[in-house]
């Protein structure tokens, strides 16, 4: 669609792939109610969001409780209202297939962390909603891409997870966020997830400061439940 991409990159963000829902498929409601025909994942590869995130932030006079939420729902509604829109997110209630959407838009696999791996990004990146067309929009998708995990024979961030929660069988959340909670899970709160980092696809890394960020999110999920 022309001129999105630029409306999204003043915000460090960028279109994440898009697909069509197929006739009779239980899509979520569009712009003007009916059934959306059209989807368009946004996010991020990398820090790219940080700086304007971060700016946003520091205007405030008061710090929200969900930040990056409240961030990503303000940029993304004004985008969606000027491309007649809708726009959704994965904080929304009842909760939206998010994964599989980005796995549809993308073709990308899982890592053993859960975290989708990207073949340019790594586990460096996310999506930060989705906007939901009624009108048939041009999407273009690269084919099927590398799965870099198929491709790594060290697998760092199995044998680097202190809490033994990856594993080729999948990525048990419980068992991470127990220890993430334990005296011995400090490691992990204060610098970011071990085995994430031990990933050596990792150019486009966060940066320390948003790391940390992230991990203290993380940390108050896991205390609200």
């Amino acid at each position: 669609m022309i001129g999105l991409e630029e409306a999204l990159a003043g915000h460090g963000l960028i279109p994440r792939g898009g697909f069509s829902f197929s006739a009779g498929e239980a899509a979520p409601p569009g712009p003007s109610g009916i059934p959306a025909r059209n989807a368009v994942l946004v996010g991020h590869g990398g820090g790219t969001i940080w700086p304007h995130f971060a700016a946003w932030l520091a205007a405030r006079a008061h710090r929200p409780d969900n930040p990056l939420d409240t961030w990503s729902r303000e940029v993304l509604e004004h985008v969606a209202e000027r491309f007649g829109a809708r726009a959704v997110f994965p904080s929304d209630k009842p909760w939206l297939p998010f994964q599989q959407w980005a796995m549809r838009a993308e073709g990308l696999k899982p890592s053993p962390l859960g975290i989708l791996m990207h073949p340019e990004f790594g586990l460096w990146h996310a999506y930060r909603g989705a906007l939901l067309f009624d009108v048939e929009i041009s999407i273009q998708r690269d084919g099927n891409p590398i799965h870099l995990c198929d491709l790594c024979v060290g697998k760092g961030c199995v044998n680097s997870c202190p809490a033994d929660a990856a594993s080729g069988q999948g990525f048990d959340a419980g068992r991470c966020g127990d220890w993430l909670r334990s005296d011995a899970g400090e490691p992990c709160r204060s610098g970011g997830c071990l085995a994430r980092a031990a990933c050596p696809h990792d150019g486009h890394r966060y940066g320390d400061e948003q790391t940390v960020f992230h991990m203290a999110a993380r940390l108050r999920a896991l205390e609200t439940g």
